[in-house]
């Protein structure tokens, strides 16, 4: 069952002012993005004012995938273990043509990760999850039924017309959070331009209630015997709850496919049987957008609102989230007066190159299970028939390349090495590691990321971490795996952000090297 809330409108005290207030961030749109970023600047001594046009949380499942990155982001908010213990965990998948099999894969084949590869989790569980937190954090005003409609950039701030039940009021911002989807209206207020490719195949998803002994894989068909020339996906969700995709035809009508008497027909075939219930019915199109830029004057655009991809990867939603790490911990330090505005053009840089990464890597797989010309075709086709029997032409089958946390392989923020053998570059995802000795009161190295600091490993991190730097000795890993997946030689030392990227990495470092690295990171470096 779905855990449908409605939230009842509250008057904010701002409404009753003689003088529009100023606030230091107003987050627009209260789903997963924006309720992270809120949490994560609160926790970081940030009031935050959050703003929703809904009254509601729970309607419709939508996205499902939650992977491991989004999981580490979520336990250092202290949210993960509920998730994960709600969630199905999972990291196998199998790959059909027809009935028969191509390959199998596994996402996280090495141990050594709190997190699981992915968890499906209907996104109104993670939604909830998320508001609890908000309502119980001082510095968020979660403010239901209020709707942006006006916006303004002006000198050190911004201005924000806010409709409510009540009548409208004025806000100033020192900051404006757009996290208000792909039909933005912010976007829209500032007539920004979303560029991209719209793909002419639709899918119809169908969450169905049913008792069933498919194992908690990702199961996905070519040309499946009950959907034929088509496509098709299976997976599980918690409480007996299955999240099927089926291809339909481009000139497919969308009301007319949602239909109960359309869908269940379709699900029988493919079921065998007609033992199930239906839950929740959409019709979607892929899309492939972003905005040119995700900061326009004092107003920064994360999520959908600044980047769509298609469904298929799970990367609408993980990245999004991904977005919010990123941004947090800068825009703290910038209203904290720690480190120049110039910082958060890191930000533009950095997560615009993760979303030109995952737009490709969705319009490859939208091109390979639809394709759109002869070539792509006899591609595919080519690919299918040599998956059984070539490893290396599994590469080239792409039911929806599964999202990966993205590198940040030219950031400013990044000290360049050299004469590094393995290990991780600057600008890598951080790898998570038991640390057995429990380390700084950390029993993995994702814990100590808690803090929002930086985080330095090696041996002799406590003589080099100044105040406000978590140190990690890999001493404390008796495993070995830290060592190993860092690279890490006697002397030693990677230095982490806050968002768990690689920083910088030395041998034989020096306090004095560290603090230069720090000041790179935190855009202080001149």
């Amino acid at each position: 069952m779905q855990p449908f809330r409605q939230f009842a409108y509250r008057r904010s005290p701002d409404q009753d002012a003689a003088m529009p207030v100023k606030r230091p961030v107003v987050v627009v749109g209260a789903g997963p993005v924006g309720l992270t970023l809120a949490l994560d600047l609160a926790r970081r001594a940030v009031p935050v004012v959050l703003i929703d046009d809904a009254d509601r949380i729970g309607e419709g499942s939508r996205a499902i995938c939650f992977a491991k990155r989004t999981l580490e982001i979520f336990d250092r908010l202290g949210l993960a273990q509920a998730m994960v213990e709600k969630g199905v965990t999972w990291q196998k998948g199998k790959v059909f043509r027809g009935e028969a099999g191509l390959y199998e894969f596994d996402l996280l084949p090495e141990g050594g990760h709190k997190q699981p590869a992915f968890i499906n989790l209907q996104q109104f569980h993670v939604e909830a999850a998320l508001v609890d937190a908000v309502l119980a954090e001082p510095l968020v005003d979660l403010r239901w039924s209020n709707r942006l409609a006006g916006l303004a950039n002006r000198e050190g701030g911004v201005a924000l017309g806010i409709a409510t039940p009540e009548g409208e009021y004025t806000l100033h911002a020192d900051w404006l959070i757009a996290c208000d989807g792909a039909r933005s209206p912010s976007r829209d207020m500032l007539g920004l331009e979303f560029r991209g490719e719209a793909f002419e195949d639709r899918f119809l998803i169908a969450d169905v209630k049913m008792q069933a002994p498919f194992p908690t894989e990702r199961w996905f068909w070519f040309d499946p015997p009950f959907h034929s020339g088509q496509s098709a996906l299976l997976h599980k969700q918690p409480d007996d709850v299955w999240r099927i995709d089926l291809q339909l035809s481009p000139d497919a009508d969308p009301e007319h496919e949602k239909r109960p008497e359309i869908v269940r027909p379709r699900i029988e075939r493919m079921l065998g049987h007609a033992e199930f219930a239906l839950e929740w019915v959409s019709v979607y199109r892929f899309q492939c957008r972003r905005l040119d830029r995700f900061l326009h004057g004092r107003v920064i655009f994360a999520g959908d609102a600044a980047h769509q991809v298609s469904p298929f990867g799970a990367r609408g939603a993980n990245s999004g989230i991904q977005d919010a790490d990123n941004l947090g911990w800068k825009l703290a330090l910038v209203l904290q007066g720690r480190s120049p505005v110039s910082l958060l053009e890191s930000y533009d840089g950095e997560r615009g190159a993760a979303a030109d990464e995952n737009i490709l890597n969705s319009t490859r797989a939208t091109d390979f299970i639809a394709p759109r010309s002869p070539g792509e075709r006899l591609l595919r086709a080519a690919a299918l028939s040599l998956a059984p029997l070539a490893p290396f032409a599994q590469r080239f089958v792409n039911s929806g390349r599964l999202s990966l946390p993205s590198a940040y392989a030219d950031s400013p923020l990044s000290t360049p090495d050299s004469d590094w053998e393995g290990g991780l570059p600057p600008g890598a995802p951080f790898l998570d590691a038991p640390l057995s000795g429990r380390a700084g009161g950390a029993a993995w190295l994702s814990e100590a990321l808690r803090s929002g600091r930086p985080v330095i490993i090696g041996e002799g991190a406590s003589r080099l971490a100044s105040p406000g730097v978590v140190a990690v000795e890999p001493a404390a890993d008796t495993s070995d795996i830290l060592r190993r997946r860092y690279a890490l030689a006697p002397g030693d030392a990677v230095l982490l952000r806050p968002d768990g990227h690689v920083a910088a990495r030395f041998h034989a470092a020096s306090p004095a090297e560290i603090a230069i690295a720090i000041e790179r990171l935190e855009g202080r470096a001149s």
